[in-house]
Formats: C-alpha cells, structure tokens, sequence
C-alpha cells in the first residue's frame, strides 16, 4: 500500500575521490604507452625523418622481419639455444652457404665481419658477431680457431638451412653467404648488405642506424 504521506527520495554522499588521482592514472597510462612504442618510434624516425631508405648503401628491410621464437638453434656441441636470449644488443649477422665447406669467400666475409666491429671504435662493444651454420656445413679446425680463439669470440650456432633461409633472404639473383645481415636488439632483421659489400661505405650505414638508436641495446652483453 502506498504510504499516507509524501513520497520523500533520500540522497546519499557519494565516495569523494582525490582531484589529482584521475590526472595521475592519465599520466601513469601515458607512460606505459610511450615505453612500449619507443622502438617502433625510433625505427620510424630512422627510416623516414634521417632519410635513410634513400641515402643508404644497404638494404634497409621494410617492414623488419622478428627473428623467429621458434627457430631451432643449437650450439656446435648440439645443445638447445633459446632465439630470444640473442636479443639485447645488435648482432652482425653472417650465414656461409649451405655447403660442405667454408670456402674462400666465405673465409673472406667471416674477415670482414670481425673488422667492421672493430672499425667502430668505442661503439664496437654495442655490436656482437653471430655466425649461423647451415647444418650442411663443416668447418675446419683452423676455421673453427679464427672464429672462437680470440676476443671478443663470436657466437656460433647451428641451424636447419630451411628455417634460416624462412627469417634472412639474400638479395634476388644472390647468395646468402654474399651478405652480412643486421639484427636490431630487439631481435628484428633490418638491414642487409650488398653482395661481397664494401667495408667502408657499409660502416657508415651501421654507425648511422646504432647512433639513431642509441638506448636499445645494453653495451658489453
């Protein structure tokens, strides 16, 4: 039954919430957002503000290419290597040609890859060298010697030629073991070399990308 008096509606506080709390949730999201869109920031200021797609000598790869989780790594003694622990520094990237032996021009490239580090003077320890092996490949005692004997030794791992050959791509008309490959520290595939390239124009598009991006790797990994 409806009551004998007026209806009366009760309107009760509501919980008081602090002026500047909405004005730091905002900034606290905005924070989070640039932190997880600086590197794709950085890669779109390197390719397009610096100009770098017109004016390199390399191949700049576009869109990068992520270096596969799944790829089958494994050291020389068989043991499993996880793709991701490769990320955290810029890997100058070499891959032989899938034959039984590391030839003169294979010998020649694994050369220039040690002194294209050592030709960025003091950026030199913000690049690590990885050398990826065909399976189909073997590699002779004194080979074996120049790559892991001295410092700073390079990272030697093996693959399948299929899953390699699915992440890097040689030029058309060229072979994988002409190249030397760019990684970024986030693990992406972005530049790539002419066949048998020059070292010094080369350096030149290396030292202009790693100046460009400057906070993504962690020197002396």
């Amino acid at each position: 039954m409806p009551p004998d008096g007026p209806v009366t509606l009760a309107v009760h506080s509501l919980p008081v919430i602090p002026a500047d709390q909405p004005r730091r949730s905002h900034w606290q999201m905005w924070l989070v957002l640039l932190a997880c869109a600086a590197p794709v920031i950085a890669s779109y200021f390197s390719f397009y503000v610096l100009n770098l797609r017109g004016s390199a000598y390399s191949d700049l790869i576009n869109p990068t290419r992520d270096l596969p989780h799944d790829l089958p790594l494994r050291t020389l003694d068989g043991q499993p290597v996880n793709p991701v622990s490769l990320q955290g520094q810029w890997l100058l990237t070499y891959v032989p040609d899938a034959k039984p032996s590391c030839n003169e021009g294979c010998e020649r490239m694994l050369f220039m890859q040690r002194q294209l580090r050592e030709m960025l003077g003091k950026d030199r320890d913000r690049l690590d060298k990885l050398v990826l092996l065909p399976d189909e490949l073997t590699l002779t005692p004194a080979q074996l010697e120049a790559l892991v004997g001295h410092e700073p030794k390079v990272t030697l791992l093996r693959a399948p030629t299929a899953a390699l050959q699915a992440w890097l791509m040689p030029a058309p008309g060229h072979h994988m073991g002409e190249h030397l490959f760019l990684v970024d520290p986030m693990g992406r595939w972005m530049m790539r070399s002419p066949a048998q390239p020059d070292p010094g124009k080369f350096k030149k598009d290396l030292e202009r990308l790693m100046r460009a991006n400057a906070g993504w790797d962690r020197p002396g990994r």
